[in-house]
C-alpha cells in the first residue's frame, strides 16, 4: 500500500468539531453510510471507490488495518467507516490512485467516534419519544446490579434494548461504561436529549444483530425484557442469544417467572449457566432476575 503516513491524531474534540473530524484531522466529513446500522452494507464500499476524488485519507488501527477511508470530491470529505466491513481492493486502489495520506488511531477510540457521529446525526433527524422515565426505577436497578455485580471500575457493560437510557444512566452512576443499543430511534433521541444517553456510547442496530457492531465485552444487561409469549418469543430468544453472544455475564430482568424460565432454557442451550433470583423490590417490569454465566466445564 503507497501513501504517506501520519502519527496517531489523538481524540480530543476541538470546539464542536466532531471526533470523526478531530480524528481525521478535517474541518468536517459527511460519512457515505446513511445509519449506524448500515456500516456492516458493502454497498458503501463500492460508492466509496468512485474515481472523482483528488484527495484520500486512510486510518489505521493499532494493529495497521484499515478502518476507514475518506476521499475528498468536489462537494468535500467523504468517509467510509470499516470496523464493521471490510474495504474492497477497488476501493484500495482508489486510494493510492490520488496517493493518500495514513493516519493511525487506536480503533476503541474510532468506534466511540463513529458511535458519536450516527447518534447526533439521529438526534436531529428524529423526533424524540415522549418521557417514559419512571424515577423509581433508578434505584431498583442500582440495587438489582449492585446486589450482582457491585459497583464497577470504568469497564464496559452492554445496554441491550436501552431504551431511552435508564439502564446506561444506572451503569454509568455505578461505574460502568455503558454501550448501549436499541431499534427505537425516537426513545434513543430522547435518552440523548435527556443525557441518560451518551452519543459516543449508543447504537442504533437490530439487537438480534449486535455481534456484526461490537466486540464481546465482560458484562452485560438486558431489563425490563418482554413481554415474552408464545407469539414472541423466538424474537426475543434471538435478542437474547445476541446478547450471549458479546457478554461474559448477563443480567436480564423480566415480569414473570415463566419469563424467567425461558431465559434460563436458552441460556443453558448457549453454554450458560443460569441462576433465576425473584426481586421483591419490584413487583413488575425488574420482579424477576436471571444472571447467566459461562457454563462450568464438565
Amino acid at each position: 500500500m503507497t501513501g504517506s503516513s501520519r502519527p496517531r491524531t489523538g481524540c480530543t474534540s476541538e470546539g464542536n468539531k466532531l471526533k470523526a473530524a478531530t480524528i481525521l484531522e478535517l474541518d468536517e466529513v459527511t460519512f457515505i453510510e446513511p445509519s449506524f446500522a448500515a456500516l456492516t452494507d458493502p454497498l458503501y464500499t463500492d460508492l466509496l471507490a468512485r474515481d472523482n476524488a483528488d484527495e484520500g485519507r486512510m486510518l489505521v488501527d493499532e494493529n495497521s488495518d484499515p478502518i476507514a477511508v475518506a476521499f475528498h470530491e468536489p462537494g468535500g470529505w467523504i468517509a467510509g467507516s470499516f470496523a464493521c466491513r471490510r474495504p474492497s481492493l477497488a476501493l484500495i486502489d482508489a486510494f493510492e490512485q490520488v496517493n493518500g495520506e495514513i493516519y493511525q488511531e487506536d480503533r476503541a477510540v474510532w468506534d466511540t467516534a463513529v458511535r458519536e457521529y450516527f447518534s447526533l446525526r439521529l438526534a436531529t433527524e428524529v423526533p424524540a419519544a415522549m418521557e417514559d422515565l419512571n424515577p423509581a426505577r433508578k434505584g431498583i436497578l442500582a440495587d438489582v446490579i449492585t446486589g450482582v455485580w457491585g459497583r464497577g471500575s470504568g469497564g464496559t457493560c452492554i445496554d441491550c434494548g436501552c431504551g431511552s437510557g435508564v439502564g446506561s444512566l444506572v451503569l454509568r452512576e455505578l461505574g460502568y461504561t455503558p454501550l448501549s443499543y436499541d431499534n427505537d430511534a425516537s426513545l434513543l433521541t430522547l435518552g440523548i436529549e435527556k443525557g441518560r444517553l451518551l452519543p459516543e456510547e449508543s447504537m442504533c442496530i437490530d439487537a438480534t444483530q449486535v455481534a456484526a457492531y461490537t466486540r464481546p465485552v465482560p458484562r452485560g444487561i438486558g431489563i425490563m425484557m418482554g413481554e415474552i409469549n408464545p407469539f414472541s418469543q423466538e424474537m426475543w430468544q434471538q435478542i437474547v442469544n445476541g446478547l450471549f453472544s458479546v457478554t461474559k455475564e448477563t443480567l436480564i430482568t423480566v415480569g414473570t417467572e415463566p419469563e424467567a424460565s425461558r431465559i434460563q432454557q436458552w441460556g443453558n442451550k448457549a453454554g450458560r449457566s443460569v441462576e433465576i433470583r425473584e426481586n421483591p423490590g419490584d413487583a413488575f417490569y425488574d420482579h424477576w432476575v436471571c444472571i447467566a454465566r459461562p457454563a462450568p466445564a464438565k
